[in-house]
């Protein structure tokens, strides 16, 4: 048990005692317990494997993989509409836990087994996204531009591709696009600040102070 996570849980508002029963299920597996991204995360050799994620309206166990598992049983969900490898298992209350241990256990030792022989995900790349027309036509007419978006992360491309497409406006787009086009050209993903940190992470407060 890691003391960060401790303080973590004892600081929850929303789902501590759902936390900690499931905490002690995933150290039953013999995972590492880090804090990660301001969540319990737990990882076999040093990658990630699972986090405990805490909603207004319930507590997620997610796998990072979840996409490949199998899942018989039809309990996992797509965090997001557009979320290709990261799948949860939610709950509202300790009791549900308890009654799905043994399958919750199976889960998690099919996540290991993925990460034991090697399974990737394979995300769609840029080239297979419908781009807005606005992004497309800075892609093709901005060499720059177009090397450093096609070098991001198939990750921060598909979030920066979910931005731009938002508004209704094609004014909007453009304004979008040209507001990240620096952000872009230093490699750095929409929710990465300047200071190398992510916006979403405790190191960085959005204004690049590191937060001890």
């Amino acid at each position: 048990m890691h003391p960060k996570v401790d303080l973590y849980i004892s600081k929850s508002k929303n789902w501590p005692e759902v936390v900690e029963t499931l905490r002690k299920l995933i150290l039953e597996c013999q995972l590492t317990e880090e804090l990660k991204w301001g969540k319990p995360c737990y990882s076999f050799q040093a990658t990630n494997v699972l986090i405990i994620q805490e909603f207004k309206e319930y507590c997620a166990l997610g796998f990072f993989k979840g996409a490949l598992l199998q899942d018989p049983n039809g309990i996992l969900k797509k965090p997001g509409e557009n979320s290709q490898a990261m799948r949860q298992i939610r709950f509202t209350n300790v009791q549900d836990i308890v009654k799905m241990k043994a399958v919750l256990k199976a889960y998690i030792y099919e996540a290991i087994g993925v990460e034991k022989v090697g399974l990737k995900v394979t995300f769609k790349n840029h080239s297979e996204l419908q781009f807005p027309e606005e992004l497309q036509n800075k892609l093709d007419n901005d060499a720059a531009f177009k090397n450093a978006f096609e070098s991001l992360t198939p990750g921060r491309q598909r979030a920066y591709h979910l931005f731009f497409s938002a508004p209704k406006q094609s004014a909007t787009r453009v304004s979008r696009i040209e507001k990240y086009v620096p952000q872009i050209l230093n490699g750095k993903g929409i929710n990465d600040c300047t200071c190398g940190f992510s916006k979403k992470m405790p190191q960085c407060d959005g204004s690049h102070k590191y937060i001890r």
